[in-house]
Formats: structure tokens, sequence, C-alpha cells
């Protein structure tokens, strides 16, 4: 479920100008484009970030990845554990 939140934010006046050309290009509404245009940024800080891991780190966040799809009502014994990992 994604949350919304609503922010004033102060743009100024040629940045209005310019979204607008923008938008009309994009074919997409000033708030759509600005929307569009916040989630690439953060996808390309997020890619940034990532690409600055240590494979260890990218390792760890892999597995924490792998982790949180997991299904957590989907139970597995010690005993098959264990068993998997003496193959």
């Amino acid at each position: 479920m994604e949350h919304h939140v609503k922010k004033l934010i102060e743009v100024d006046k040629s940045l209005v100008v310019k979204l607008k050309v923008l938008s009309a290009f994009e074919n997409l509404s000033v708030k759509a484009l600005m929307e569009k245009a916040v989630v690439e940024y953060v996808k390309n800080k997020e890619l940034e970030r990532f690409e600055k891991l240590s494979e260890e780190e990218k390792e760890d966040l892999g597995l924490l990845l792998l982790m949180q799809q997991a299904d957590k009502e989907d139970f597995v014994s010690e005993d098959d554990v264990f068993k998997i990992l003496d193959e």
C-alpha cells in the first residue's frame, strides 16, 4: 500500500515555466512530471550509492532483499536446514 504525503514546496517562477513546457512535451501534468522526476532522481541516487558498495556489502544487501521477499508464514525445521547445509 502506497502512502502519499502532501507537502507544500516553493518553486521559483522560471522553474514553473520550464515545468509547464516540459509537461506539455511529455504529455503529463506538472504534478505527474515532478513525481516522475523525483522517482528518477531517487533511483539514480540509489544506483550511485549501490555502485560505491564493496562486494561484501552488495552481497549483504542482496541477501537482505531476498529475506524481505521470503514468505514469513513458510517455516522449515532446524533439521531440514542442517541437512541442506551438509549437502
